[in-house]
């Protein structure tokens, strides 16, 4: 009988441990609850940062917005601008396919705007998000500092330093040029061409302007060097030896 009666105690006693135990837990989960979030925040905010300085410095997705490029790049193409590619003392050759700002050069002064709007479309932008800035282009490098640069030749072939150019990225059907010029590329500077040249804005619709469509080394944000996205476009920028066979130097006094 007593052993009867100690049973009940024994029950009623677990029962509040139990509840006890469920209350601790719910408490903890309670708590942990609103740490995740924060601990999820804090490391997504954390890669945002890290992504944006590493796109700053090193390399930078590009959203190509027209088709001035084709067939090399295409619209909506996600490219790579390799960032440290003329970091180190090299600097652009031609055939090179570029990233750089056209401000007074392409164009004569970076459009105002909303400072506010204007981080976030730069953020966006420098995640490959966005569409450029108004003021940043995509060309390849035809004449680099001291090239003598002409079109066209009696078989319709650009020429640089009097070698002619076969150039096979040029889209199919399309001229070297509509427009002829003679032009020497001054020191520190580069002339640059579209390879869907009558799509294509580029230095020479600038000739008769201030900088004769020369666009400053010193404004070249990098080198396309891949191809990130579609997936089914990912591959690196191909390189071309159009320019092989010219010479470093014009020849020209």
């Amino acid at each position: 009988m007593d052993t009867e009666a100690r049973h009940p105690e024994r029950d009623r006693s677990s029962d509040e441990e139990e509840r006890s135990r469920s209350a601790r837990m719910s408490g903890a989960r309670t708590a942990a609850g609103p740490l995740t979030w924060r601990r999820t925040g804090l490391i997504g905010a954390a890669c945002m940062v890290f992504l944006l300085v590493f796109s700053h410095f090193v390399l930078q997705p590009f959203l190509v917005p027209s088709g001035s490029m084709e067939p090399t790049l295409q619209v909506g193409d996600r490219i790579l601008v390799n960032k440290l590619a003329y970091r180190f003392g090299d600097e652009p050759r031609r055939g090179d396919v570029v990233v750089f700002d056209g401000t007074g050069s392409f164009v004569r002064e970076a459009p105002a705007g909303n400072p506010v709007t204007g981080a976030l479309h730069d953020a966006a932008a420098a995640l490959g998000l966005a569409e450029p800035d108004e003021t940043d282009f995509v060309k390849r490098v035809v004449g680099t500092g001291g090239d003598r640069v002409v079109c066209c030749d009696k078989d319709g072939r650009i020429s640089v330093n009097g070698v002619p150019v076969q150039e096979r990225y040029v889209m199919l059907g399309d001229q070297p040029s509509r427009v002829p010029f003679d032009i020497v590329v001054p020191p520190g500077t580069l002339w640059v061409m579209g390879d869907h040249r009558s799509q294509s804005s580029d230095s020479r619709d600038h000739l008769g302007q201030p900088g004769g469509g020369m666009v400053p080394v010193e404004q070249v944000i990098g080198r396309a060097d891949w191809i990130g996205w579609p997936f089914g476009r990912w591959s690196t920028v191909p390189d071309t030896g159009a320019f092989a066979a010219v010479p470093d130097w014009a020849g020209h006094g």
